[in-house]
């Protein structure tokens, strides 16, 4: 009696799922290094608005938190720190993923010399 068939057939029934993981680990790595970078620019895009000084608080986190969202983050936060003449905008939010195994908070910093602003 021939059993090459139920030996082929439990080597695809072990190996299909570890390939099936392997591919999902790979695209949830895609989702959350895109997010990173969403995070990034974000906070970039706040730093660079805020440098000007404070008057400019409220553009500055509305713009980050649009480049944020439109990324694909939920949860975001924005925040604004200053000290030794350099600004710290540090974004906040939450990556898309499919199995969140704690590294779905994403947290990016920009940091930026303060202007000076003369009349």
């Amino acid at each position: 009696m021939n059993q090459r068939g139920v030996a082929e057939s439990t080597q695809w029934a072990i190996l299909l799922p570890v390939l099936l993981l392997l591919v999902l680990g790979l695209v949830q790595l895609g989702v959350w290094l895109q997010s990173r970078t969403v995070a990034s620019q974000a906070a970039s895009v706040a730093a660079d608005l805020r440098a000007t000084g404070p008057a400019a608080d409220a553009a500055a986190r509305e713009a980050g938190r649009r480049v944020a969202t439109r990324g694909g983050l939920d949860e975001v936060e924005i925040s604004f720190a200053a000290a030794d003449g350099h600004l710290v905008v540090t974004v906040s939010g939450r990556a898309p993923l499919f199995f969140d195994i704690g590294q779905g908070l994403i947290i990016e910093r920009a940091v930026l010399p303060l202007e000076q602003v003369t009349r």
